[in-house]
């Protein structure tokens, strides 16, 4: 057998139409359309590994996946374009790299960062928006209890509450290195969230019960204690919609990716999409960032 080269993809899809990252023999998935269009242009299949499984419905501008391809028959660029020429429209590759043949996007991740998204302003109705927010704008929170919602979750702990139950094999603690709301370029705000793991559903479920605490269904004490005490009686709310959550960033140790031009600001990790704090405004009014 030929030697083969590694790359890594950093992979955009928009989730709408996919039963989620990971192949599945009936079903269309973003790793089924990457590994078809490999298999046309390589002559044969390249199973294809992702930094993470995003569930049905889920989108990613920050996807990392890593494919071996015979040596000296492809560079990073020629993979990209012949890729980006034959995937679907909602599928795109931004950028490979060749990498270390060690490498692995799951496991030799040190954080990954997610963005949910909520549409606050009418317009969040609209067919361009509301496939990729969560419009919640006839009940609109309060931005002061997200805030404080959010400033209680960093922390390493047992995040077993906030977490599809049945999982115990992957076990409960996670280290949340940051947590907040910011402004996006669409009609409302994003929830930014950095941590080295997370359990399935876990962005999810802290959104859903900080929407009920910004709506004051519920009082901040419940999700202090969620957070705190992963044996209380208490159940968070149900988790948000799938259609407002991106898996944005991965990050890596610079080595594992070998061409020295490559190892630049614009690798994996790199940060994009990020937006200014925010302050209250009244429901008439949109979200003005506090810097503008």
């Amino acid at each position: 057998m030929s030697d083969l080269t590694r790359f890594a993809l950093r992979i955009h899809y928009d989730g709408s139409a996919f039963h989620g990252w990971q192949l599945q023999a009936r079903e269309r998935t973003v790793q089924g359309e990457v590994e078809a269009v490999l298999r046309r242009i390589t002559g044969a299949r390249r199973p294809v590994v992702g930094s993470g499984r995003t569930d049905r419905g889920v989108h990613a501008h920050g996807q990392i996946a890593s494919v071996d391809i015979p040596a000296g028959r492809w560079t990073a660029e020629t993979l990209r374009k012949s890729l980006n020429a034959l995937l679907p429209r909602d599928v795109w590759i931004e950028r490979v790299w060749r990498v270390s043949a060690t490498f692995h996007p799951r496991f030799d991740a040190r954080r990954r960062t997610y963005l949910y998204r909520l549409g606050l302003e009418h317009r969040a109705g609209s067919p361009f928006y509301r496939g990729w927010c969560w419009d919640v704008s006839a009940e609109r929170p309060s931005l002061d209890l997200l805030r404080e919602g959010a400033a209680l979750i960093p922390g390493h702990r047992s995040f077993r509450r906030f977490a599809k139950a049945g999982q115990p094999e992957r076990g409960e603690r996670c280290r949340v290195q940051a947590a907040a709301w910011e402004a996006w370029d669409g009609p409302g705000i994003q929830f930014r969230v950095t941590a080295d793991r997370y359990l399935h559903h876990m962005v999810r479920y802290l959104v859903g019960t900080l929407m009920e605490v910004g709506r004051e269904r519920r009082p901040l004490g419940d999700l202090a204690e969620l957070l705190h005490n992963p044996d209380t009686p208490l159940r968070t709310s149900p988790p948000a919609p799938p259609e407002g959550l991106f898996l944005h960033r991965v990050e890596y140790e610079r080595d594992l990716f070998l061409d020295a031009d490559d190892r630049d600001p614009s690798g994996p990790g790199s940060e994009s999409c990020s937006g200014p704090p925010l302050r209250e405004t009244r429901p008439d009014q949109p979200n003005v960032p506090e810097n503008e």
